[in-house]
């Protein structure tokens, strides 16, 4: 059986459908709200057309005005790059505890005074 590309954590939002879909969306969305200068019930209205969640397609628009610069927050690039170091910190912090228990035996091996 083949592996799926589908996320399943918390992460899985945008991965699940494809980008395009997601850029047409947003520019649907962006679209609408432009010609009529309304922005109440579009997002859910056009969600429903394209077999989208609502939230999901909320997300998306708020997160595509941040990047835009139209809406504060950070940018997509900006988190992921907060992901990365996150992640860079936990590898090295089991890294440094590793390196300490190992420390710490080495000392216990090479002094005969501490207990074994």
């Amino acid at each position: 059986m083949a592996a799926s590309n589908h996320q399943t954590s918390k992460q899985g939002s945008g991965h699940r459908h494809p980008p395009e879909l997601r850029e047409r969306a947003v520019r649907m969305v962006q679209e609408t709200i432009n010609q009529t200068g309304e922005r109440h019930g579009v997002v859910t209205r056009i969600a429903v057309q394209l077999g989208l969640g609502s939230e999901t397609l909320r997300h998306w628009v708020k997160q595509a005005e941040i990047d835009g610069g139209q809406r504060p927050g950070k940018t997509t690039e900006e988190r992921q790059r907060i992901s990365e170091l996150e992640r860079e910190v936990r590898e090295l912090r089991r890294a440094n505890e590793i390196l300490k228990a190992a420390a710490s035996f080495f000392a216990r091996e090479l002094d005969p005074r501490l207990p074994k």
